[in-house]
């Protein structure tokens, strides 16, 4: 009778063979946990955008609730005191106070001191012709400087046209020249003026 031995791997071997295993489980354990930390970070990150820009909303928001109007903007400047006093004597002010937006190219105080002689006085005697001039220098919407430059002409709320010429140094609206831009308020935004417009 023959005996055939059988071929059994001898303790060393399975001592090698079970720590190669436990060496690739422990690498594969690694892999899994850096995978894991690789996308819990990124999932902070998002989530930390997430936040960022709900605060940067919240920050905007809160500063445009504590932004002024376009009246309260030229009545805190102080060098609007006629164009306020004959936005109000027109019954304008509640209209430049409300939801907009406008622009508004508001002329200054030395603006409507240099019109002729009796200009002014006329025009606050004529609620109809000032509300058509108080309302050429006003346009439905928010044009900013940037916005005002690259046109040819704009349609005021009064339904005139004003030129707009822009040069390196200057932009002009009809005769006036735009000393101040981009005053912004709640409701729109002020382009300071240095001559008062007349429409046609």
């Amino acid at each position: 009778m023959l005996f055939v031995s059988g071929c059994s791997d001898t303790p060393e071997e399975v001592a090698q063979d079970t720590a190669e295993e436990a060496q690739d489980t422990a690498q594969e354990a690694e892999e899994e946990a850096q995978d894991t930390a690789q996308e819990a970070e990124e999932e902070i990150d998002e989530a930390q955008q997430a936040t960022q820009e709900a605060i940067d909303a919240e920050i905007a928001s809160q500063e445009a609730e504590q932004r002024m109007n376009i009246v309260q903007t030229a009545v805190d400047s102080g060098q609007f005191d006629t164009l306020i006093a004959a936005v109000q004597e027109a019954d304008l002010e509640e209209t430049l106070s409300g939801e907009g937006p406008f622009t508004v190219f508001a002329p200054t105080d030395a603006a409507f001191a240099s019109l002729p002689p009796g200009d002014l006085e006329a025009l606050l005697d004529d609620k109809d012709a000032l509300t058509d001039v108080l309302l050429y220098h006003v346009v439905d919407g928010e044009l900013m400087a940037a916005d005002v430059v690259g046109m040819e002409s704009i349609v005021t709320m009064q339904g005139g046209e004003l030129t707009v010429t822009a040069t390196d140094d200057t932009v002009m609206v009809n005769d006036a020249t735009i000393v101040t831009a981009d005053i912004e308020a709640s409701n729109g935004v002020i382009h300071v003026i240095d001559v008062v417009l007349i429409p046609e």
